[in-house]
């Protein structure tokens, strides 16, 4: 089994690969006190549920403070090799834009995860802290794309700077005319923002004249893509397919 792991700003995502797809995952906070050996610690917990030989592993990781703490951890657990996605990483797709080194891991493996269940033209939608919209275009380029302020974090922005608003469960209301202040900011917020999801992968899509799939991924996108015109479908270990396959092209 491979054991793969999505630094991310507010989640980390623990997954095992058994050469077929995801056995498991898991969703934890991502602790930026957490040693090297609480991380170790962490994972032993998780691994005990699966008994079985862990031989490889690939780490991405957009926290850099954490990364080496989940580097140190994976290399104990693991019996063979470990990747750690960065520059020189093989992905097998090039990216196409303007300083590679900018493009967050995390970005990458969605793309690559995209391309392989989907193959190219294909945007992926990311719902995270923060929302990014990327396109793989041709044989595989990465073009770049768009990132916008996470669901969550609009939500706290708007109750931070209104001090006569207050947080609402992030559910859609009843109707797009809110009859309260809650279903209002609701509506602004769920109704808005697949809005905001759907005007940026239409005018993506523009620039490459293809009506190519869009697929969802990350924690909040159950929350708004039935709410959306423009995505095809969620795929919640979209990243995680994406680290499978980076670990085998670096192998290979």
């Amino acid at each position: 089994m491979l054991l793969l792991i999505d630094v991310g700003n507010t989640t980390t995502v623990v997954g095992l690969w058994d050469g077929d797809g995801v056995v498991h995952r898991w969703r934890i906070s991502t602790d930026r006190e957490r040693t090297a050996d609480e991380s170790r610690l962490l994972l032993r917990s998780m691994l005990a549920e699966y008994p079985g030989n862990v031989t490889g592993g690939c780490l991405s990781s957009v926290v850099p403070p954490r990364t080496e703490a989940w580097r140190e951890a994976m290399d104990v657990l693991i019996n063979g090799d470990l990747v750690v996605v960065g520059p020189g990483t093989k992905t097998g797709i090039s990216l196409k834009v303007d300083n590679p080194r900018e493009v967050g891991a995390d970005r990458v493996a969605n793309a690559i995860g995209a391309v392989r269940l989907f193959g190219p033209p294909v945007i992926v939608v990311d719902f995270g802290t923060a929302t990014t919209v990327d396109l793989v275009a041709g044989v595989g380029s990465y073009r770049g794309g768009a990132i916008a302020p996470g669901l969550e974090v609009s939500a706290d922005a708007l109750v931070t700077h209104a001090s006569a608003l207050r947080q609402v469960e992030l559910i859609p209301p009843r109707s797009a005319v809110g009859r309260s202040t809650v279903e209002a900011i609701q509506s602004g917020l769920i109704f808005g923002y697949a809005g905001l999801v759907d005007g940026l992968v239409t005018r993506i899509r523009a620039t490459i004249e293809d009506d190519c799939p869009a697929v969802a991924t990350g924690g909040l996108a159950a929350i708004v893509v039935a709410h959306t015109q423009s995505i095809a479908s969620i795929e919640p270990d979209l990243t995680l397919v994406g680290l499978a396959e980076i670990f085998a092209r670096n192998l290979s």
